[in-house]
C-alpha cells in the first residue's frame, strides 16, 4: 500500500511526541516516538488504561526485564487504540461520506487516492464495495519508534552488572521487537556495533517468503558515506535498511550532529545521484549473507526509501526536495510543537515558543551527551538550573539516569548534569590552581549541563495531568531555528494545508531559504570553533578548521550553480539568494584568514 502523505513527524524529545500516533495515525500520518524513557511510558500506559477503562497491571522495576516489558506494553496499547480509532473512521465511512472526506482532505491535492475515490464514488457503489475500496486504499499512519544508539547505559541489580542485552538501548530494541507493531525503528546518533548485531536475532526484522518485513530499519544519517557504512554493516548481518533519513546537521531540533562543513543540498544531491549504487552495493552484500542462513531469500531487491528533514518551512521547499532530490518523504518537526492536536507541550513552554525570535533559539552546550543541543532561552528548566546555581547547589537530582554515561569518577557511570558529578568536578577544579578567568570558564562549562531526562519528558506529564512530584515541573525544549518564523497555534488541518501549499501560516516576510539558514548557522559554528581554538591551537585543530572552511566554500559554489539553473523554482528569490551567497562567501574568506593566522605553539626540542 502506497504512503498517503509526503511528510512525517519526527521524534521530538522524549515527551513531545510520546502519544502523537494517537492523534495523527488515523489521518494516515506517520510519526515517531522515543522509547528511551520506560518510566514515562509506564505512567502514560496507566493513564490511558484508566481513560479507556482497560485493565492495568503495573510493571515494576523489581520484575525481570521490566524495561523491555514496559516498552512492549505501551506500544501494544498505543497500537490497539490507534487501530480502533482508524477502524472507527472506516466504519463511519459506510454511513457518512464526510468522515472519509476528512481523511482525504488532509492529503496532497494531487493525491492518487483522492482522485480514485472521486471516480469510484461516481459509480454509486454499494456498502460492500465501499468497504473493500477503503480497506485496499486507505491506510493508518505508521507508529515508528526512535532509539538513540549512544544511550546504551549499563544496568545493575544489587550492584551486580547485568549482561549487555539489559543495557538501555538493547532493552528498548527488545521491547519494540516483541511488540505487535508493524512499523519502523529509527536508529539515530551513529553506529553501535553491539546493538546492530543484536537486531539479527529478532524474526520481525527479516522478510517473510513474500519479501514483506514487519519491522523495518531506518537509519538517521548526515551524509552518504555514513549511510553506506551502516547499510553495509547491517547487510552483512542479513538485515536490510529500508530507509535512510538524512538530517540537516545544524538546522534540525534536538541534538545537533554537525558535519565537517558539508551542507544539506550537496548531501541530498549525492544521495540522489548514487541511490542505485547504494541499493545495489548493500543488496549484493545482503543476499550473500542471507543465502548462507536459513532465512527466505528475497526474489527481488527490497524497497528502499530516502527521506530528509531539517529546517523545511514552506510548501515550495517541501515540494522542491521531493521533485529535485527525489525524496520520498519530508520531516516536519519544530512547527508541530505549535499544534496541540499533534504534540504535548505545556502552556508555559507553548507561549515561549510562540514568542521566540532568532536570538532566543540557539545552539547550546547543555546536553550531558557532550553534543550541541538546540535550545530555547528562558525555558523553565534553564530557570531551575540558574536558581540551583544561585543557591550554591549546581546540578540536578539524577532521578532517571538514562544519560548517566561518564565513568570519570567511578565504575558506575554518572550523568554530567547530576549534582553528584558536578560536585566532584568542581572539587577537582578547586584544586587545579588555574587563573580566575580559566576557573570561571571551566566552572560555567560544568554547571551549564541540564537534566534532559526529566526536562524533555515532563510536558507529557503536565498536559495529561499526571503527578510530577519526582520529576519536577520544569521543562526543557529543543526546537530548531525554523521555530522563529512560526508564531501561531495551529490545528492539524492548518499545518497540513501549509505543508501542501493550500494555506500559509507564516506571516513574517524575512524568513530565509532553508539552505541559506543552514549555511549561516554553519558559518557561525565555524566562527565559534575558531574563537575556541585561539588560546592554544594545534596543527590538528587548524587542519580541521581549514577543511571545514573548504567544504563550506564548495557548498556555496554548489548553491550558486543550483539557484542559477532552476528556472521558475526560485525565480522570485534568485537575486536575493545569489546576494546572500556572495555575502556568506565574503564572511567565509575573513574566517579563513583568521584560521591561517592561528599561531601554533612549537615545543622545545633538544635539536635546533
Amino acid at each position: 500500500m502506497i504512503k498517503t502523505h509526503s511528510f512525517h513527524i519526527p521524534v521530538m524529545g522524549t515527551g513531545f511526541t510520546i502519544d502523537t500516533p494517537l492523534k495523527v495515525a488515523q489521518h494516515g500520518i506517520d510519526s515517531v516516538i522515543s522509547i528511551g524513557d520506560d518510566i514515562l511510558l509506564e505512567k502514560l500506559r496507566r493513564m490511558y488504561c484508566d481513560k479507556y477503562k482497560i485493565h492495568y497491571e503495573e510493571i515494576t522495576n523489581k520484575m525481570e526485564d521490566f524495561r523491555a516489558k514496559r516498552i512492549t506494553s505501551y506500544l501494544n496499547l498505543l497500537n490497539d487504540l490507534a487501530s480502533q480509532q482508524f477502524e472507527k473512521i472506516q466504519n463511519l465511512a459506510l454511513k457518512k461520506e464526510g468522515s472519509i472526506k476528512e481523511y482525504l482532505n488532509m492529503l496532497p491535492d494531487r493525491s492518487i487516492i483522492e482522485q480514485e475515490f472521486k471516480s469510484f464514488m461516481e459509480k454509486l457503489p454499494d456498502a460492500k464495495k465501499i468497504r473493500n475500496w477503503i480497506n485496499g486504499n486507505v491506510s493508518m499512519g505508521s507508529i515508528d519508534v526512535n532509539i538513540m544508539t549512544k544511550l546504551d547505559k549499563e544496568n545493575y541489580v544489587k550492584n551486580e552488572k547485568q549482561s549487555v542485552i539489559y543495557n538501555d538501548a538493547h532493552a528498548a530494541l527488545r521491547g519494540y521487537a516483541n511488540s505487535d507493531l508493524t512499523s519502523s525503528v529509527v536508529f539515530s546518533a551513529g553506529l553501535n556495533p553491539r546493538l546492530y548485531s543484536y537486531i539479527e536475532q529478532f524474526r520481525d526484522f527479516h522478510p517473510d517468503k513474500n519479501g514483506t518485513i514487519k519491522k523495518k530499519i531506518i537509519i538517521k544519517v548526515s551524509d552518504y558515506r555514513s549511510a553506506l557504512i551502516q547499510g553495509k554493516f547491517l547487510a552483512k548481518k542479513g538485515l536490510w535498511v529500508s530507509e535512510y533519513r538524512i538530517e540537516s546537521g545544524l538546522n534540525c531540533g534536538g541534538h545537533a550532529f554537525a558535519t565537517d562543513g558539508f551542507l544539506l543540498g550537496p548531501i541530498l544531491a549525492e544521495f540522489r545521484d548514487k541511490r542505485e549504487e547504494l541499493i545495489q552495493t548493500t543488496h549484493e552484500i545482503y543476499i550473500e549473507s542471507v543465502s548462507r542462513g536459513d532465512r527466505p531469500v528475497p526474489k527481488t531487491i527490497l524497497p528502499l526509501r530516502i527521506t530528509a528533514q531539517g529546517g523545511v518551512g514552506t510548501a515550495k521547499e517541501h515540494q522542491f526536495l521531493i521533485d529535485h532530490y527525489q525524496i520520498d518523504s519530508v520531516g516536519w518537526g519544530s512547527p508541530f510543537l505549535l499544534v496541540p492536536e499533534a504534540t504535548r507541550v505545556d502552556s508555559t513552554t507553548l507561549n515561549k515558543l510562540l514568542e521566540a525570535r532568532e536570538e532566543e533559539l540557539y545552539l547550546s552546550d547543555v546536553s550531558p551527551l557532550g553534543v550541541q543541543f538546540n535550545n530555547l532561552r528562558g525555558s523553565t528548566k534553564e530557570k531551575e538550573k540558574i536558581s540551583l546555581m544561585d543557591k550554591g547547589k549546581p546540578g540536578s537530582p539524577c532521578v532517571r539516569k538514562f544519560l548517566a554515561l561518564s565513568k570519570e569518577f567511578s565504575e558506575k557511570a554518572l550523568c554530567t548534569a547530576s549534582r553528584k558529578y558536578q560536585h566532584l568536578k568542581i572539587k577537582v577544579l578547586d584544586n587545579a590552581g588555574v587563573s580566575p578567568i580559566e576557573y570561571q570558564k571551566s566552572y560555567r562549562e560544568i554547571v551549564d549541563k541540564e537534566c534532559l531526562c526529566t526536562g524533555l519528558g515532563t510536558p507529557a506529564l503536565i498536559t495529561n495531568n499526571i503527578d510530577t512530584k519526582i520529576e519536577g515541573d520544569s521543562v526543557s525544549v529543543c526546537p530548531g531555528p525554523n521555530m522563529a518564523y512560526f508564531s501561531k497555534i495551529m490545528s492539524l488541518k492548518e499545518i497540513t494545508d501549509h505543508i501542501y501549499g493550500r494555506a500559509n501560516v507564516i506571516t513574517r516576510m524575512d524568513r530565509p531559504n532553508m539552505f541559506m539558514k543552514e549555511l549561516g548557522i554553519y558559518i557561525d559554528y565555524l566562527k565559534n570553533k575558531i574563537e575556541k581554538s585561539q588560546l592554544s591551537p594545534t596543527d590538528k585543530q587548524k587542519q580541521y578548521l581549514e577543511k571545514f572552511a573548504e567544504n563550506l566554500n564548495a557548498g556555496i559554489d554548489y548553491y550558486s550553480q543550483l539557484f542559477s539553473n532552476l528556472g521558475d523554482s526560485f525565480k522570485e528569490m534568485e537575486l536575493s539568494l545569489i546576494q546572500e551567497l556572495q555575502e556568506s562567501q565574503q564572511r567565509l574568506r575573513l574566517l579563513y584568514v583568521e584560521i591561517e593566522n592561528l599561531s601554533i605553539p612549537r615545543k622545545e626540542t633538544l635539536f635546533k
